[in-house]
């Protein structure tokens, strides 16, 4: 696809130009992940301040992640139609905009919308700044560009938690909680003035318009799954609720067959249908499902069992969670040490097993120690879940996307992302409400933290299963990247 560029080409832009646009894209993405991990640390203390049910919980990471998978399948494709730039600093703009509302939100009602709407303009914005990163360096640096990601996600998975949980404990001009979202204050203003600045600006000259029909029928299945599995429980599980699951399946149907016509009638789909027909990319959207579902569900139940079930502070809980970020980094770093290209699919099999493993060691040391668990005694465990994380995550979206052709390829990763956060939603509502459940059926923490855990091994073991489906190796021509 030919490109317009609106402003001058990318190999005469400034070096120095195009290096500070990187570091705001960079600054965008932080804030993204960072709102991705921190209300799990800080959701006791909304709850216990703001009020709610147990379910508030839940939708503060469920309403988060849901309205970006939804929102990252066309975020994308606006910036194609209406130029990457403009939509990067609507993105910001509205991202900082939703982080203020969720900041002064006097009920939960208001704190979900708020959380909902920065994932929706998260989705327009994180697209945007890959696109445009492609489009301002020359071939010679994308390599060193895209490899400032790393260490973004590192310190953002290393230092979010324990973030959150600081600004908690501080409670800076009597804000508590509110300041894990006033925080973004600053930083989203300075990346949207930064962003007309320095961003360059590109569209497609060929771009398709949006199949809005598509994103309503997604959006809707994918709400009449998670809203039922969340508050099912505290309403008793009335009838509707698995009506709706059903439903859910049926709409599902619906939006295949929907792509399919469209497809066949030569418009462009969302998603390109042909994709569910090579097994290989199937099997890694479930495999994907099962994984990151099992990721985030884990890490939603864990913050709640140090802080209602061991009784320790915001911060305490983001401190005991380094060992598992600490090990995430070493996995990663071992996985692009060279293992990734020598083992291909065989490093993904590792990571699950040694995350496995983790998961048993820390089953078994909630087990043994009961309620005086110390932070230095779940170490171990989580230590090697964060180790086999890294390593399983290193080689997927490029192992899943090497069964799909090239032309295929930007359909494909659009579909594997949304999953991802799709997976995030499904595990916070699952797990979430396993072990409300537990709780409420009178299990000690110690005793529902365990079967949450196992649970979490069996998603392992299934994506462990899965991974047989996958290719061996990524493509080496890059184009899955």
């Amino acid at each position: 696809m030919s490109v317009t560029a609106l402003t001058a080409p990318t190999e005469v832009q400034p070096y120095r130009r195009r290096w500070i646009a990187l570091f705001v894209i960079l600054a965008a993405e932080a804030m993204d992940l960072l709102d991705a991990l921190v209300t799990a640390i800080a959701a006791p203390t909304i709850q216990r301040e703001l009020g709610g049910s147990d379910s508030l919980v839940q939708w503060l990471g469920a309403g988060y992640t849901l309205a970006m998978a939804v929102g990252l399948i066309t975020g994308g494709r606006l910036g194609d139609l209406y130029g990457r730039k403009r939509m990067f600093v609507i993105g910001a703009l509205g991202f900082t905009t939703a982080s203020l509302a969720c900041g002064v939100s006097v009920s939960p009602e208001m704190l979900i919308a708020g959380r909902v709407l920065q994932g929706l303009f998260g989705a327009v914005m994180i697209p945007q700044g890959l696109g445009l990163i492609k489009e301002m360096f020359p071939p010679r640096e994308l390599g060193k560009a895209f490899g400032m990601f790393g260490p973004v996600m590192a310190i953002s998975s290393v230092g979010g938690p324990v973030l959150a949980g600081w600004l908690v404990d501080a409670d800076f001009f009597g804000t508590g909680w509110r300041m894990i979202f006033l925080i973004n204050l600053p930083i989203g203003l300075a990346a949207v003035l930064a962003g007309m600045r320095f961003l360059p600006e590109h569209r497609l000259s060929n771009a398709t318009r949006l199949d809005i029909v598509g994103v309503l029928l997604v959006s809707v299945a994918a709400f009449l799954l998670v809203f039922p599995l969340i508050q099912g429980r505290e309403l008793g599980w009335p009838a509707w609720t698995f009506v709706s699951m059903a439903a859910s399946i049926a709409v599902f149907a619906v939006f295949g067959r929907y792509e399919s016509r469209r497809a066949a009638s030569g418009r462009d789909p969302l998603i390109t249908p042909g994709l569910f027909r090579k097994r290989a990319f199937t099997g890694g959207l479930v495999a994907g499902l099962a994984f990151f579902s099992g990721l985030m569900g884990f890490g939603l139940v864990f913050s709640l069992y140090t802080q209602l079930g061991l009784g320790f502070t915001p911060l305490q809980a983001g401190l005991v969670g380094l060992p598992q970020a600490l090990g995430g980094v070493v996995g990663f770093g071992l996985a692009m040490s060279g293992l990734q290209e020598k083992l291909g699919r065989g490093l993904l099999q590792i990571g699950t097993g040694v995350m496995a493993a983790g998961a048993a060691v820390l089953a078994l040391t909630i087990h043994q120690a009961g309620l005086d668990v110390s932070g230095w005694q779940l170490s171990p465990g989580l230590a090697l879940v964060g180790v086999g994380m890294g390593l399983t995550m290193a080689p997927f979206f490029d192992i899943v996307l090497a069964g799909v052709e090239p032309h295929e390829s930007g359909s494909a990763s659009g579909t594997l992302t949304a999953v991802q956060q799709l997976g995030g939603a499904l595990g916070t509502a699952v797990l979430g409400t396993l072990f409300f459940n537990l709780l409420a059926g009178k299990w000690a923490f110690g005793a529902a933290m365990q079967v949450t855990v196992w649970v979490e091994a069996g998603l392992l073991a299934l994506t462990f299963a899965l991974s047989y489906l996958l290719p061996r190796r990524a493509r080496p021509d890059g184009h899955g990247a």
